[in-house]
């Protein structure tokens, strides 16, 4: 049964409640209704997006949007930002096929693919997409 107390004091002519109650405190053992009141209140996930396109023809607008634009329109975790043409010059300079081999395997924070689900030549239309937006005149690359 929880109980709780009210004590009063009167110090120096101000008046000073004290509230302790043992209806607070979780029984002992409780670690999952512990887990329960610090758990998150949300979650981020980046996912591709479902409408549009089937995979395989999603063009490379389209992830950039629905994936890539979540850190690359801001520059979370240090990620380029789109039309940031100083950014971009060093990693142009690697060149399209550069460019996809850092994106398949994942640079620094960025995931491998960038979380995506895009196959290679989507993932190379991503890049086109957005090094052409920063600076470069990168080719698009025929679907296979």
């Amino acid at each position: 049964m929880a109980t709780s107390t009210l004590r009063a004091f009167a110090l120096a002519g101000a008046f000073v409640a004290s509230v302790s109650s043992l209806a607070l405190a979780a029984p002992k053992g409780d670690d999952e209704g512990a887990a329960k009141r610090i758990a998150p209140v949300a979650r981020v996930e980046l996912a591709p997006a479902t409408a549009g396109a089937a995979a395989g023809n999603r063009s490379g607008e389209q992830i950039y949007k629905s994936i890539c634009a979540a850190c690359h329109d801001s520059g979370a975790a240090n990620a380029p930002k789109l039309g940031d043409k100083a950014a971009w010059a060093p990693r142009i300079k690697l060149g399209l096929d550069g460019l996809v081999k850092s994106a398949i395997a994942g640079k620094n924070a960025m995931p491998p693919k960038g979380g995506s689900d895009a196959n290679d030549v989507e993932l190379a239309r991503t890049i086109v997409f957005m090094a052409n937006k920063s600076g470069a005149s990168f080719k698009e690359p025929a679907a296979k």
